[in-house]
C-alpha cells in the first residue's frame, strides 16, 4: 500500500508569532528560519554532524533500544545565552505518562555544538520569539531552555519518536528541528488543540525545518517510523522555553 504524507503548512518565519498567537503554532521552511535568525542555513546544517555520535537512551520503559540522546540546558535572553551546570531531565507524570516522575541524567551536548555561533544565534532569536509571543509588549523574560538531541533508528524494526504518546510538555514554547531524515517512512507530526476540535497532521521531511508549539495550547505527537532501508534513521533538535525554572527545579539540585 502506498505510504501517503501531507504537506507542512509553511508559516513565513516573519509571521511566526502572529501564527502562534492566532493557532497556537507555525511551521517554518528551512531557509526562511536561517534568514530570520540572521545566520546561514549551511552553519546550522554543519551542526548535524553531531547526531552521528549520540549515546543511548538508557531510560526507555517500553523495552526499546530505537532512541539515542543528549541533553544540556540553558538560561537564555534575546541578546544573551548561558549553559548551566549539567542537569537531569524531569517531567511530572501529568505531562509524561511512560517516563514522568524520572530523573533522567543524559550525556551532556558536545562543547563544540553549543558554542557555535549559529547554535547561540538559534536560541537567542528564539527567546525574543518567546518575549514576543508570551509577554506584554516590551518586556523580556528570562528563558529556561532545555536542549534534547534525538536520534531514532529502525535497527530493530520500528522507532518511536514519542513512545508517551500525544502530550504536552509543560513549558511556554516547544521547537522541533527535523535535522535529517534517512531511508524511512513515517514519522508524521501531529497537532491538536488541547481544549478543542482542531488538529492537523503533516510530515516534516526537510532538513532544518521548524515546527513551533505553544504548548498550554496544542498537545503533540509523532507517529513511529519504519524502515526503507538498512539504516533508516530521523534526527531531531527538541528545544523547551520555560519562564520561571527549569521543570523539576524544586524536585533536584539546581
Amino acid at each position: 500500500m502506498a505510504h501517503i504524507s501531507f504537506l507542512p503548512p509553511y508559516t513565513a518565519a516573519a509571521d511566526a508569532a502572529r501564527s502562534l498567537r492566532a493557532q497556537g503554532f507555525a511551521v517554518l521552511r528551512p531557509d526562511d528560519f536561517a534568514q530570520w535568525m540572521g545566520v546561514n542555513l549551511e552553519d546550522l546544517q554543519a551542526l548535524s554532524a553531531d547526531w552521528q555520535g549520540l549515546p543511548p537512551d538508557e531510560f526507555l520503559k517500553d523495552g526499546g533500544r530505537y532512541r539515542r540522546r543528549r541533553h544540556s540546558c540553558f538560561v537564555a535572553r534575546s541578546d544573551q545565552l548561558a549553559q548551566v551546570p549539567h542537569r537531569a531531565h524531569w517531567q511530572p507524570v501529568e505531562y509524561n505518562a511512560l517516563h514522568g516522575g524520572m530523573q533522567r541524567l543524559f550525556a551532556p551536548m558536545q562543547d563544540a555544538t553549543v558554542q557555535s555561533p549559529a547554535w547561540q544565534h538559534m536560541l537567542e532569536s528564539l527567546a525574543e520569539l518567546s518575549d514576543e509571543v508570551f509577554c506584554p509588549a516590551g518586556q523580556h523574560e528570562q528563558w529556561f531552555v532545555e536542549a534534547h538531541q534525538f536520534r531514532i533508528d529502525t535497527s530493530d524494526g520500528i522507532g518511536r519518536p514519542t513512545p508517551e504518546g500525544a502530550h504536552r510538555d509543560g513549558v511556554d514554547l516547544v521547537v522541533v528541528v527535523v535535522v535529517h531524515r534517512q531511508d524511512v517512512k513515517g514519522g508524521e507530526t501531529r497537532v491538536f488543540e488541547a481544549t478543542g476540535p482542531s488538529g492537523q497532521r503533516f510530515t516534516l521531511t526537510e532538513p532544518w525545518s521548524v515546527l513551533l508549539l505553544d504548548d498550554a495550547r496544542m498537545i503533540h505527537e509523532t507517529t513511529p517510523i519504519q524502515p526503507l532501508g538498512d539504516a533508516g534513521v530521523r534526527d531531531t533538535l527538541v528545544l523547551t522555553y520555560r519562564r520561571g525554572s527549569f521543570q523539576g527545579a524544586d524536585e533536584q539540585p539546581a
